[in-house]
């Protein structure tokens, strides 16, 4: 692939890999990522899942979902990243148009130990009454995500797969790859987005 088509995301003080410095090299995170990143064939995204779903949130806002993405999660990937194959992989997202990489969690609001009300996986009940928490993960394969209880000390319970995990409750936080949401919301959903995202190699 030609260089002049690929650059490194980095955001904050991150360091770029010694194999990567030839590359452009676009900073900021969240909100303040650059336009810029929807001007390159691929991008090498070098941070944690926030990192990561930050880059994808903004390509699926800017209808650019053909744009390919590695997240090099470990230096020495870096290289084989720049002429890795690129698969498409389910993309989830969530009501707001925000994507996630890692995990997204539904824990109790400030007061509660539990979370309270009813959760679905596609036609499957994942729980109706109280529980300490419920995680979802994205899958790499079909239908796409997955979702499971909390119990204990945040211990899965069983997973269920689906293309979408919807929640009703009197109140609950939204944890996005670690990043908490400011209000307490009382429904919530993730699903497949119709399109998949472009992924590098296994990072």
């Amino acid at each position: 692939m030609d260089p002049s088509s690929i650059a490194v995301v980095r955001p904050g003080a991150r360091r770029v890999p010694r194999s990567l410095r030839d590359l452009p090299v676009l900073p900021g995170t969240g909100s303040d990522l650059s336009d810029d990143i929807t001007g390159y064939r691929r991008l090498l995204v070098v941070g944690s899942d926030r990192d990561l779903s930050a880059v994808l949130t903004k390509l699926l806002r800017a209808d650019r979902l053909d744009i390919e993405v590695a997240h090099l999660r470990r230096p020495w990937a870096a290289r084989a990243a720049r002429t890795a194959p690129a698969g498409r992989v389910p993309l989830i997202r969530d009501e707001t148009g925000t994507v996630i990489a890692g995990a997204a969690l539904w824990l109790p609001p400030d007061g509660a130990r539990t979370v309270r009300g009813e959760a679905i996986v596609d036609d499957e009940r994942l729980f109706d009454g109280d529980v300490t928490g419920v995680r979802i993960e994205p899958t790499t394969a079909m239908p796409g995500l997955r979702a499971t209880v909390l119990t204990g000390p945040m211990r899965p319970k069983r997973w269920i797969s689906g293309r979408a995990a919807q929640l009703g409750t009197s109140g609950a936080v939204v944890v996005r790859d670690g990043e908490p949401a400011k209000r307490p919301v009382r429904r919530s959903t993730f699903y497949r987005h119709t399109q998949g995202w472009l992924r590098v190699g296994r990072g």
